[in-house]
């Protein structure tokens, strides 16, 4: 890395931007229009800085109802996913050495199959189990909250088993078969020895099955019935026309993600000096120390930074006044709309006195160009005969046995019997 040439590392710097403003690029925008007045999710043209749209998203009863139902969904689907997963991770260290791999790919099948395959088989099968048992619609197997959870576990188990059977990979055997040989059970040595050691699997599994649970919709939009989750109300909302409060909701989000991936960070750099039993901590220059915890981790640093910023954003949020910015606006805007008018106005005006001043020659038709057919296309020739021809005499018309009966010059005319009568 040393002995890199200075167009290699700015080539390397130039991808990394371009790597982390496609990453990051419609993250930021988003979160930047939930702060223009405009009433569309819009960048440009910026209108006033206000905080209406986070109003409106906290008064927002569906996204709220959403909300909740996917935090609840995700807390089922976190008991049953890791509880499966964990079982399907020891099963999996326990099987027959020549059945690991069929028992594998049968585990591991459920990520491979569409979510909409399983939204779909989950509704139908548990429909039928229903119907089967002579239950009534009302039922739990008819409940949204039920088919959601079970519907995503199918799938969530799997990524769940993939966490546990990383971490059981660097477990020791003979720890267990230690305890087994001292007199412990199988759920004793399991309960005291195995379990503690699978603590951060848990945790990264549970994490995972929120998030995928969560952000999950081409399964859950077959099984919500009368619980909507936050993206299936997002997914109306986009249908039915949205608003800002939908890019005030994503930078919440992201400032959530941030704030916990940044408290992760700090746990484990703290976990690792603890470790280390007193790493030496550097000090500022001109004699002033920063405090232990700030110089010996960057990230509680920003972690400071950023809960303060949060904070204050909060406080000048509930001061902070953009009527009378938007009265300015609309008055700017008025003005602007005001001046164009007047401008087309005159140029309209213009136009009308170049016009008189030409005089009526603008309005005297010009002389057709004759075309090589000699005017033959032209609709003034319709109905008229050829020169040098003359008209072909009328053809007698042909009898009938009706005796001209349905002649159309025949109509109004009274019949011979009649004028008898």
């Amino acid at each position: 890395m040393t002995n890199q040439s200075p167009l290699i590392r700015i080539g390397l710097i130039v991808y990394l931007v371009l790597f982390f403003t496609y990453l990051l690029g419609p993250l930021v925008l988003m979160s930047i229009t939930a702060f223009n007045s405009a009433s569309f999710p819009q960048v440009m043209p910026w209108e006033v800085f206000t905080f209406e749209w986070f109003r409106v998203l906290f008064n927002d009863d569906k996204i709220l109802y959403g909300l909740f139902n996917s935090f609840r969904i995700g807390l089922l689907t976190i008991i049953l996913s890791v509880t499966m997963g964990l079982a399907g991770a020891l099963i999996l260290t326990q099987v027959w050495p020549k059945m690991r791999a069929t028992y594998y790919t049968i585990l591991i099948a459920p990520i491979l199959i569409p979510g909409v395959v399983l939204g779909i088989s989950t509704l139908v099968f548990w429909g039928r189990v229903n119907t089967w048992l002579g239950l009534s619609s009302d039922s739990l197997l008819q409940n949204g909250i039920f088919l959601t959870v079970l519907g995503q576990s199918t799938f969530i188990a799997s990524y769940c088993m993939l966490v546990f059977v990383a971490r059981l990979q660097r477990y020791d055997n003979g720890l267990t078969e230690a305890a087994l040989d001292l007199g412990a059970t199988h759920v004793q040595a399991f309960r005291k020895i195995q379990l503690p050691f699978l603590y951060p699997a848990i945790a990264s599994a549970s994490v995972l099955a929120l998030l995928a649970s969560f952000e999950n919709y081409n399964t859950t939009t077959f099984t919500f019935l009368t619980y909507p989750t936050l993206t299936i109300v997002l997914a109306q909302k986009v249908r039915l026309g949205i608003n800002p409060s939908i890019s005030a909701l994503a930078f919440l989000i992201v400032c959530i993600t941030v704030f916990f991936a940044l408290v992760h960070e700090v746990r484990t750099r703290r976990a690792q000096l603890a470790i280390a039993n007193g790493a030496p901590v550097g000090a500022v220059s001109g004699g002033f120390r920063l405090p232990k915890f700030l110089v010996a981790d960057p990230a509680t640093i920003v972690l400071v930074l950023f809960v303060g910023a949060a904070v204050l954003t909060i406080g000048f949020a509930q001061v902070y006044d953009p009527e009378p910015a938007k009265a300015l606006f609309l008055k700017e805007k008025r003005a602007a709309q005001q001046k164009r008018i007047q401008e087309l106005r005159e140029r309209n005006a213009a136009r009308a006195r170049q016009r008189l001043m030409k005089g009526p020659d603008i309005f005297s038709t010009k002389k057709k160009k004759s075309s090589g057919g000699g005017g033959i296309f032209s609709t003034d020739n319709l109905g008229k005969v050829a020169p040098g021809k003359t008209a072909p005499a009328a053809k007698p018309k042909a009898k009938t046995p009706y005796g001209s009966v349905f002649d159309t010059n025949n109509l109004g005319k009274v019949a011979p019997d009649e004028k008898k009568k």
